[in-house]
């Protein structure tokens, strides 16, 4: 018999709690029958009974697993490039603890989760910047994405039709065995003044190319830091960056995927890590495995019928 999980110190604490109190309860309840001069027996078949059925809760909640099944177990691949808005509108703090920290965080969380799949990086700036070719290699992927800066490219601006372009293009080139689900994954905050082509998300749509756009940011915005100083426009005001939620959702309304937003719901991170897994991969590896089963049940079944004669089954504790 395997064991999905080992005893923790809450398990033995409880354990421990059990065996004092009750021990303490058969101690006063002899204690109190010595007193009346009568005899206390009664408690010693509830103690085993009790005993027992707590034993077998705990058995169940350790995971027992006997008898192997045979099955095939199948790991999806998919190639995703994930195209990051670096402008300078992505160092406001509106989302902790700025909007490119948290790209990078759920980035990272992505790779994490799908270590099947291919990512490739490019930044989105004044011109766009392929920082990671497709690979599965997510060590080293996670360390260029540690070393992404808004400042990494001059200009400060975002033309992220012409990033998305470059992606589409990579995902057509990049040779593969296998015909995997390829999808562009963008994250940006949508403060642009472009318009991309209809003809860039059509041609999207006819490659069978998914694309899901993730708003970073909020409808109050927040202003940027210069050094001591605030980004100011030309005439010498503070300039409050927001969420262009309505660009991002043209993108994908006229092609082919969804829009999700990255805001403080805990819950963010799985429909992310979903909306990829939605996209039909190929199996870039099959196999078939014995796989023990976890028989948790048979415990806690009988342990339910041990509580239930527990209830039903009244023993008189002093015999007077």
């Amino acid at each position: 018999m395997n064991w999905l999980y080992s005893l923790s110190q809450t398990e033995l604490i409880f354990i421990g709690l059990f065996v004092l109190l009750y021990g303490l309860y058969i101690w006063r309840t002899f204690w109190l029958a010595n007193q009346l001069g009568t005899s206390a027996w009664g408690v010693v078949p509830k103690f085993f009974l009790r005993s027992s059925y707590l034993s077998l809760l705990l058995i169940a909640l350790l995971g027992p697993s006997f008898g192997e099944a045979e099955g095939e177990v199948a790991a999806i691949s998919r190639d995703v490039f994930i195209v990051i808005d670096v402008s300078r509108s992505m160092d406001a703090n509106d989302v902790v603890p700025t909007r490119l920290e948290r790209v990078k965080f759920d980035v990272q969380q992505l790779c994490d989760s799908l270590p099947a799949d291919r990512f490739g990086i490019i930044l989105a700036a004044d011109e766009p910047l392929l920082l990671s070719p497709l690979t599965n290699d997510h060590d080293a992927l996670r360390q260029v994405i540690r070393d992404i800066r808004t400042n990494v490219l001059p200009g400060g601006g975002a033309l992220i039709c012409n990033a998305l372009e470059l992606a589409q293009q990579k995902l057509l080139t990049t040779p593969s065995i296998r015909r995997n689900a390829q999808a562009i994954l963008l994250f940006s905050d949508g403060e642009t003044n472009e318009t991309c082509a209809q003809s860039t998300l059509n041609q999207l749509r006819r490659n069978s190319l998914s694309l899901i756009t993730v708003g970073v940011g909020t409808e109050g915005g927040a202003s940027i830091r210069a050094g001591r100083d605030f980004v100011r426009d030309a005439d010498r005001q503070i300039v409050r960056s927001r969420l262009n939620r309505t660009f991002l959702q043209n993108l994908v309304r006229n092609g082919q995927g969804q829009y999700l937003e990255a805001d403080v719901n805990e819950h963010f991170a799985d429909q992310l890590i979903t909306a990829v897994l939605s996209l039909k991969g190929s199996v870039a590896d099959q196999r078939r495995a014995a796989v023990l089963s976890n028989k948790y049940y048979y415990f806690l079944l009988a342990a339910l019928l041990l509580i239930s004669l527990d209830i039903i089954i009244r023993l008189r504790t002093f015999r007077l």
